[in-house]
């Protein structure tokens, strides 16, 4: 099982103008020692409209050649302003030929994995109507990225997929080999179900500092192993301040809980 860390883990740096997607992954490499990482479309695209303007092909290129110059592989692309559902039919088109562009960049940088969310913040109920999209449009992406090898599907991100019942539903309308979700562990609305309901459909794990810290973060980590997750787990943490020195705690603190998960239990 490989430990990755997020992009997102250094939104701040990137705000601030003090690190950029090639910093981030040398960051990745030689001060955290890591061989895999989690993209973050954020960290190399133009974020001054709502869609983001997708990165160019010179820029992918150089992206992907920096991945190969560190034998970086890329467990996942987090593609934000490109989910499925928007009220708006306009938006509803935009987004989705957002979605499409980021699916043949992600497979160009050699992604495994691309999440897409199902929806934006304030989208807490989807009707029929927005469900049979959100079915139809996943499906649609999830035999584009089969062709290309990878996976694709939503995280519990906001708005109505922290219901776990509910991406639960989605997962099992949608029926694709190639669809997943990217579980957040413990990342759910209050009596929508957990953990427990995703596992069978996750194709990748993140662990925030939230979870890392908790008295039962061995306990929770070890379920997920118990319930066959055998894949890639990632570091999604935006830390306050001293982001170098918390995001190191947090990468050994997932290995140390995922490599203890692995173990067998003694039968004492």
């Amino acid at each position: 099982m490989n430990v990755s860390l997020g992009g997102f883990s250094f939104y701040g740096l990137l705000i601030d103008g003090t690190m950029d997607v090639f910093g981030y992954l040398e960051t990745a490499k030689y001060r955290y020692g890591l061989d895999t990482v989690d993209l973050w479309n954020g960290f190399y695209e133009d974020r001054a409209e709502f869609v983001w303007k997708p990165a160019d092909e010179p820029l992918v290129r150089k992206i992907k050649h920096a991945l190969d110059e560190r034998k970086l592989s890329v467990a996942n692309v987090a593609v934000d302003r490109a989910h499925i559902w928007d009220p708006d039919p306009e938006m509803r088109a935009a987004l989705r030929r957002n979605a499409l562009a980021q699916l043949n960049a992600a497979a160009r940088l050699g992604a495994r994995t691309v999440r897409i969310d199902a929806c934006y913040r304030g989208t807490d109920d989807m009707s029929e109507e927005a469900f049979a999209y959100t079915v139809e449009t996943y499906r649609e992406y999830a035999a584009i990225a089969d062709a290309m090898g990878m996976k694709v599907g939503p995280e519990n991100h906001m708005g109505v997929s922290l219901d776990a019942a509910w991406m639960k539903k989605l997962a099992d309308a949608v029926g694709h080999p190639a669809y997943g979700i990217l579980l957040h562990a413990g990342r759910w609305k209050e009596g929508t179900g957990g953990d427990a309901d995703a596992v069978p459909y996750a194709y990748h794990v993140h662990a925030d500092a939230k979870l890392l810290g908790a008295p039962d973060a061995a306990e929770r980590i070890r379920a997920i192993v118990d319930a066959g997750y055998a894949g890639d787990w990632a570091v999604e943490y935006n830390p306050p301040s001293r982001p170098y020195s918390e995001i190191g705690w947090a990468l050994a603190s997932l290995r140390r809980l995922v490599e203890a998960a692995a173990e067998p239990t003694s039968m004492n």
